[in-house]
């Protein structure tokens, strides 16, 4: 009986593993093709509201549930990595979940663009909670890298360093040209002897209504509640500092995940940190893409742009190797204590 059992909950625990990374997979299949129908809009027009919606719940839904399978590692005595490691890694996916929360609504709701709102508070603490977690997962283990190993991690510190310092300031190593500002176009009155002597000149008529449009919008009320722009622009001064946080948060990152994949390329729980280890790269990918985007937009990119998926793809993974380690942690150890018991 105790066999029968032994076996019946062994092939549950496989099943449910086999259940959440088949899942995950096709989430994310279904939000790649998601974001390669629908992320480039016809010219001269916005994303539609729907797609925007659409990405908030691939995003977000994968979050949430990858913060679930984080806290259940978290709450079980048998992991091996240590259950702080997947408190910081689960309070940094539920963090991510909640920032995006808040984003999604400044975003969507009261359609504000501010260079730094509450969300970001969310973001900041998703990227603590994520370098306590991965560091204690580092630290726990003793790293015997071998010396090409350790040219490797050097390698890619500096160019993940490199890429990060030209994402903030992409004129930096000359790679590219620094924009000048376009000469403003003088607007040339409409008359009859202009339209005769310089009929190129007749769409000036459209040019001249242009800043009364623009006007016109700039005084429209907003949706937002008036505290909710007083608070934008009280953090407002802290955009910078906290813009530089992120990017020394994801060189970090990178560097971890790196260590952690050279340790744990080959052993026993080689594939829960190989998906971590992907997971980090991909945020690192995806962050990386959505601030230069946003940099060369000058503050008015609209989320939602094709290496946005990797976010997605970056919570997945995070889910897929949290319950690739319960699924190893929870088979191994129970088995030898019965067999001991029952001799």
């Amino acid at each position: 009986m105790t066999s029968t059992s032994e076996k019946s909950g062994t092939g549950k625990n496989i099943f449910a593993a086999r259940t959440v990374v088949i899942a995950g997979i096709i989430w994310a299949v279904l939000a790649l093709l998601f974001f390669l129908l629908f992320s480039v809009p016809l010219p001269g027009e916005d994303l539609p509201f729907w797609y925007s919606i659409g990405t908030y719940v691939f995003e977000l839904g994968a979050y949430f549930v990858a913060a679930v399978l984080c806290f259940r590692n978290w709450r079980s005595p048998l992991m091996v990595s240590g259950r702080n490691v997947w408190l910081g890694l689960g309070l940094g996916m539920f963090c991510y979940f909640l920032g995006g929360l808040v984003f999604g609504w400044w975003e969507l709701a009261w359609e504000l663009d501010p260079s730094l709102s509450v969300a970001d508070i969310f973001y900041l603490l998703s990227y603590i909670f994520l370098l306590w977690g991965m560091t204690l997962a580092v630290t726990s283990k003793r790293l015997n890298l071998e010396l090409w190993q350790w040219a490797v991690l050097g390698g890619v510190a500096v160019a993940g360093t490199a890429f990060a310092i030209w994402v903030a300031s992409p004129t930096l190593f000359g790679l590219l040209p620094e924009q000048s500002q376009a000469p403003i176009e003088e607007v040339v009155p409409v008359s009859a002897t202009t339209n005769k002597t310089s009929p190129a000149k007749a769409p000036a008529i459209t040019k001249d209504a242009e800043p009364a449009e623009a006007e016109e919008e700039a005084e429209a009320p907003s949706k937002a509640p008036q505290w909710v722009l007083d608070l934008d622009n009280k953090l407002e001064p802290f955009a910078y500092a906290v813009n530089l946080f992120y990017i020394i948060g994801d060189v970090f990152l990178l560097i971890i995940a790196t260590a952690l994949l050279l340790a744990f390329w080959g052993g026993r729980f080689s594939q829960s940190w190989r998906m971590i280890a992907a997971a980090t790269f991909s945020l690192y990918i995806a962050d990386m893409y959505f601030k230069w985007a946003d940099s060369r937009s000058q503050g008015e990119y609209e989320s939602g742009g094709l290496l946005e998926v990797f976010f997605v793809f970056t919570a997945i993974l995070f889910g897929i190797g949290a319950v690739l380690e319960f699924d190893i942690s929870t088979r191994s150890r129970p088995s030898r204590r019965r067999r001991g018991g029952g001799s």
